[in-house]
Formats: C-alpha cells, sequence, structure tokens
C-alpha cells in the first residue's frame, strides 16, 4: 500500500498538482496553439493576397514589356518616317521654292483679276443703271416709238404702191408695143405679099391702082391673149408683194431689218 515512506495521499496531492500544472501548461499550449493558428489563417490569407498581387504585377510587367515592346517598334517606325520625311523634304526643297514663286505670281495675278472684276462689276452696275433708266425712257415713250413706225410702215407702203404701179405700167407699155409690132410686121408681111401675088397675076391692073389712092389700114386690135398674160403679171406681182413690216405691238424690233 505504502512506497517507502510516501504515502498514497501525498502521492494524490502530487498528482493532482502535477495535474494541474500540465492542464495550466496545456491550456497555454492551447491558447498559443490558437494564436499561431489565427496567425497562420492571416499567413495565408495575406500570402493569396500577396500572390495575387503578384500575379496582378506579372500581368502588369508583361503588359508593360509588351507596351514597351510596341513602343520601341513604334519608335523605330517613326524614326525611320522621320528618316524618310527628311529625305523626301531635301529633295521637295526645289520643288517648294518653284511652288513658291509660282504662288506667288498666282497672287499677283489674282491681285490683278480681283481689281478687275470689282471694275467690272462696276461697270456692270452703271450698266444696269443705264438700261433701267433706258427701258424707262422707252415705256415713257413707246407710244412716240410706234406711231413712228407706223409713219414709216405707212411711207414704205406708198412707195411699195407707186413703185408696183410703174412696174405695171411699164410691163403694159411695153408688152403692148411687142405686141403692136409683131402685129405691123405680120401685116407688112401679108401686104407684101399680096402685092406680089396682084403683080403676077394681073400687070395691068397694077398701073391703074397707081392712080387709087392706097387705103391706110386700121390700127391693130390689142390681141385677148395679150391682155390675158398682162392680167396674169398683174396677179403674180400683187402675190409677191413684200410682206407689212413688223410693228412694236407684234413684240419685234421694225429696226432691226
Amino acid at each position: 500500500m505504502t512506497d517507502g515512506t510516501v504515502t498514497d495521499d501525498v502521492r494524490i496531492k502530487e498528482l493532482e498538482e502535477a495535474l494541474s500544472t500540465e492542464t495550466d501548461r496545456l491550456q497555454k499550449l492551447f491558447a498559443a496553439y490558437e494564436t499561431q493558428e489565427k496567425e497562420l489563417v492571416d499567413a495565408r490569407a495575406e500570402i493569396e493576397v500577396l500572390e495575387k498581387e503578384i500575379i496582378d504585377r506579372e500581368i502588369e510587367k508583361e503588359s508593360l514589356e509588351s507596351i514597351i515592346a510596341e513602343k520601341d517598334v513604334r519608335l523605330r517606325e517613326l524614326e525611320r518616317k522621320a528618316t524618310t520625311s527628311l529625305k523626301r523634304v531635301e529633295h521637295l526643297e526645289p520643288e517648294l521654292d518653284k511652288m513658291e514663286e509660282k504662288y506667288t505670281r498666282e497672287k499677283d495675278r489674282l491681285g490683278k483679276v480681283f481689281s478687275i472684276a470689282e471694275e467690272l462689276d462696276n461697270d456692270l452696275r452703271l450698266a444696269v443703271a443705264e438700261m433701267s433708266a433706258r427701258d424707262t425712257w422707252y415705256m415713257n415713250h413707246m407710244a412716240l416709238f410706234e406711231e413712228l413706225n407706223k409713219a414709216i410702215k405707212e411711207r414704205y407702203d406708198m412707195i411699195e404702191r407707186a413703185v408696183d404701179a410703174e412696174r405695171k405700167s411699164q410691163h403694159l407699155r411695153r408688152a403692148f408695143t411687142e405686141r403692136v409690132e409683131e402685129l405691123v410686121e405680120a401685116r407688112a408681111g401679108e401686104m407684101s405679099s399680096d402685092e406680089d401675088e396682084q403683080a403676077e397675076e394681073e400687070p395691068s391692073t397694077e398701073e391703074e391702082s397707081d392712080d387709087e389712092p392706097v387705103a391706110v389700114d386700121e390700127e391693130p386690135q390689142v390681141d385677148e391673149t395679150v391682155e390675158e398674160g398682162v392680167a396674169e403679171e398683174e396677179e403674180s406681182e400683187e402675190s409677191d408683194e413684200p410682206e407689212e413690216p413688223s410693228t412694236w405691238s407684234d413684240g419685234e424690233d421694225p429696226w432691226s431689218s
């Protein structure tokens, strides 16, 4: 029942003290464990955040590297274009000088053209004002021009009628004279042939006929065919009379002819 001098009560008391000590130690260890577990959870969360940040930074780094590469490419392209532009500028400088010279000449020419256009515009305005005044004057004196045109038409009609009458008279005289000459010639031919026949058939009667007066032929009558021809010519001449000249009332300018 006993182990030397240590009794059961002492042993139990020692064991209880050891149990309480171990319990305190375990509680402290558990508290430390919980604290470390919390710290571990926080550390894991922080690690995850840091990992995400690292991933984001890697992505940003890759994007920056791609941007830098694109910038390098664009920079080289811009340098190439700049070099090409410089070469082109060097090549186009003489042409630029020529174009500037042409521009100066064209500018001077356009300035002269503009001044001429202004002068023409002023002349046009003056001409429009003059035409307006002339039209006003014309409208105010239109009746006078119509009367003048009517008088001129009457004058031309009188001249035409006089000329037509004189032409018809001359034509009638000429036709009458030609017809009379034809009849006289025909009558003279008939008389000469009758005289020749009588002289051959009756030579004795020719002496008696010398003592008798010779009958004078009556004035030859104008043939009806001549009168018909003269009438037809008169009708044709009347149909060929000129048309009446236009008047202001017809909307035409009689002075234009």
